[in-house]
C-alpha cells in the first residue's frame, strides 16, 4: 500500500462528505486531518442554528450506513407500482 498526501480546500461540509463517498466508492482507505477546518465562520446563523451535534452526525452517519439500498431501476419500478395504486385507488 503506497501512501500520499492531497490537500482539499474545502468551503462546507458537504465538500467534505463528497470526498468520503468518492474514497469509500473506491475502496480506498483514508484518514481526514481537520485541525484547521473552521466552518463555523462561514456559515450564516440560520444554517449554524439547524446543526446537528457530532455526536446526533456521526449516529445519522451510521443509521445511514445500514440503511438498505436499491438500483435506480428498481426504485422507479416501484414508484410506478405505488403510483398506479394511487391513481386506480382515485378512479
Amino acid at each position: 500500500m503506497q501512501t500520499i498526501t492531497i490537500t482539499a480546500h474545502t468551503s462546507d461540509v458537504s465538500q467534505i462528505e463528497a470526498i468520503k463517498a468518492v474514497m469509500k466508492a473506491f475502496k480506498i482507505k483514508f484518514e481526514i486531518e481537520n485541525k484547521d477546518l473552521n466552518l463555523e465562520k462561514s456559515m450564516p446563523d440560520e444554517i449554524l442554528q439547524n446543526q446537528m451535534t457530532q455526536k446526533e452526525f456521526v449516529q445519522w452517519i451510521a443509521a445511514a450506513e445500514k440503511s438498505p439500498t436499491m438500483t435506480l431501476d428498481t426504485f422507479n419500478k416501484k414508484w410506478e407500482q405505488e403510483t398506479n395504486k394511487i391513481q386506480n385507488l382515485i378512479q
